[in-house]
C-alpha cells in the first residue's frame, strides 16, 4: 500500500513513517539515503533509517510518530474523542491531558500505578 492509498482509506490526519531498515547494512543498499529521504518529502511522510540488529533509531521511530500524534491532538487537527479519528485513549486517567495540568502531583489514592 502507498502512502496516497493510507490517506484515502484513513484520517486525513493520519501520520505515516518510512523506516529504512538495515542501516547495520550500508555495503547491501539498495536505495541511498537521498532517494528515500526525498521520496518521504515528496509524500508528506516523516522518515527514519533503522537498525534492527543494533537497534539505532528503533525506538526513536515510535518517539517521533507519538509526539507528532500528540502535538496533532494538543493543536486539534486530531479529536480522540470523535469516532472515526483513528485515535483514541485507552486509560480513563489519560484523559487529563486534554484538562488543565495539576499543580500537585497525584495522590496515592489517584495513581493507577
Amino acid at each position: 500500500m502507498t502512502s496516497p492509498d493510507a490517506r484515502m482509506l484513513a484520517s486525513q490526519s493520519i501520520v505515516i513513517i518510512l523506516c529504512g531498515n538495515k542501516k547495520d547494512l550500508d555495503a547491501d543498499r539498495e536505495v541511498t539515503f537521498l532517494e528515500a529521504s526525498r521520496f518521504a518529502q515528496e509524500n508528506e511522510l516523516m522518515f527514519l533509517e533503522t537498525s534492527a540488529l543494533t537497534g539505532e533509531n528503533v525506538e526513536e521511530a515510535f518517539v517521533q510518530c507519538a509526539r507528532k500524534i500528540l502535538n496533532k491532538i494538543e493543536s486539534g487537527e486530531l479529536d480522540p474523542e470523535r469516532m472515526g479519528s483513528g485515535i483514541q485513549y485507552g486509560d480513563a486517567a489519560l484523559r487529563q491531558l486534554r484538562s488543565p495540568r495539576r499543580t500537585q502531583a497525584p495522590s496515592a489514592q489517584e495513581c493507577g500505578c
